[in-house]
């Protein structure tokens, strides 16, 4: 959420910068913000007109009292229950007006940050690095589909038990899958100071509200317990919603607190399924496991001093390159625009890995600097040198997309005879193998 007083101070300024995101709909209403904010100021003065007001004419009861002027104190008894009864409507009209408000302020995106390139979607991205070079195969390359399914690879049965976009993984690619989540694990806390936590698949409207994804993007969302039907997971009526990544329950950790100043930064990272409902993208990338509405992830997060957080975006960008690296998969690094960056962020870079059988790069890690609109959000707070309450800055990326990177395993180390080449850092993780083949 933006800092209200940013709005009160330089509406036109921030509002410029909105626009810079290119939505074909303005994420702010000037108008109707203006208006509310001109009642709100008009309340408040009133307000504290009354409350002085109040004030003198209650001092004056005691007085005229003092001297037994009781009909004069009587009047101004009365003058006074009506300046209460008056003080009382403004009260529940302001509350109101402030509720307004902070329903605008939840559908308004995060501001990018001076340094974002400006431009209206993925073509204005910026290619900051590459890494390595694609595999010189010497044969037409497989798609991971082809190369997956003797594998145990298994689209239909998912479609079976689930529907389209979900997939069943046996034997050896399953336990690749596993292998890869494990190894990122590894990583991640072993090397890059992240401390492993077990979150709940399922989080309350609240938790999703903490982080941006309600009540914008409600339609992305699986709902698990909408409603709270009678012998559910939560019966007393709130809804509950499958996590779409465990950015959530990690950022959430720190929703309502004031942590100490010296607790950070503070490094977590969870493995868990994904479930996005993948709203208004049917069409896009249905063949395969690119976009599916289940998936592994390995998710980092930071919660920090807020002078820190340009330095923490960095350090997470290297910690899912690190992965990338190690497993000796091409990739470049993307900064990307002000219309391609997620609502909640102020910058963001991509990971895009090399895809033999598409001939491109896709993304398999996004890792975003929210500064502290997250933290307004969840009321997550440190107490600084000086004793006074300060948003932290929250930070959240992949490391990595787990399904993403099996699909570049497959595709990258691919051999003519359709069999793959297990990556030496992934070989611990397989008891020693070194190769797999289809049965």
């Amino acid at each position: 959420m933006l800092d209200i007083n940013l709005l009160r101070k330089d509406l036109v300024s921030v509002l410029a910068r909105l626009e810079t995101r290119k939505s074909p709909q303005p994420f702010l209403n000037a108008d109707s913000f203006q208006s509310l904010e001109a009642e709100r100021k008009s309340i408040q003065t009133r307000t504290e007109e009354l409350q002085a007001k109040r004030n003198t004419l209650s001092k004056q009861v005691g007085m005229l009292k003092g001297k037994g002027e009781h009909a004069q104190a009587e009047a101004a008894m009365a003058e006074v229950g009506q300046l209460k009864a008056e003080l009382d409507q403004s009260a529940t009209r302001l509350e109101s007006l402030q509720h307004e408000l902070h329903l605008l302020l939840l559908a308004v995106p995060n501001v990018p940050h001076a340094s974002v390139p400006v431009g209206a979607d993925e073509h204005a991205n910026v290619v900051v690095r590459t890494w390595g070079a694609p595999p010189a195969l010497g044969f037409e390359p497989r798609d991971h589909v082809d190369l997956g399914q003797p594998l145990g690879l298994d689209f239909d049965t998912g479609t079976k038990l689930s529907g389209s976009r979900f997939t069943v993984m046996k034997g050896p690619i399953a336990r690749l899958h596993r292998a890869l989540a494990q190894f990122m694990l590894e990583v991640q806390t072993q090397e890059h100071g992240y401390t492993e936590c077990y979150t709940p698949y399922v989080v309350n409207a609240e938790s999703l509200k903490g982080t941006g994804q309600l009540p914008k993007f409600e339609a992305d969302l699986f709902a698990a317990n909408k409603g709270g039907q009678e012998g559910g997971p939560d019966s007393e009526g709130t809804a509950l919603y499958l996590i779409p990544t465990s950015e959530v329950p990690l950022t959430n950790f720190v929703r309502d607190e004031i942590v100490a100043e010296a607790s950070l930064p503070i490094k977590l990272t969870a493995h868990t399924p994904c479930f996005r409902s993948e709203a208004g993208s049917y069409g896009r990338d249905t063949r395969g496991m690119i976009r599916q509405h289940q998936f592994d992830k390995v998710e980092m997060v930071q919660i920090v001093h807020p002078d820190q957080s340009y330095d923490a975006l960095e350090q997470m960008t290297g910690h899912a390159e690190a992965i990338l690296q190690k497993l000796g998969l091409p990739y470049r690094v993307m900064a990307l625009c002000t219309g391609d960056m997620g609502f909640g962020a102020a910058k963001t870079y991509d990971l895009e890995v090399w895809l033999p059988a598409q001939n491109t790069y896709r993304e398999i890690s996004s890792v975003s600097n929210c500064e502290a609109f997250q933290a307004r959000r969840l009321h997550a707070r440190f107490k600084n040198a000086q004793g006074k309450n300060e948003w932290v800055h929250t930070l959240n990326g992949s490391g990595l997309a787990v399904g993403r990177t099996l699909v570049a395993v497959l595709e990258n180390y691919q051999r003519a005879d359709g069999s793959i080449e297990v990556p030496v850092a992934l070989r611990p993780f397989m008891g020693g193998l070194t190769e797999l083949r289809g049965a």
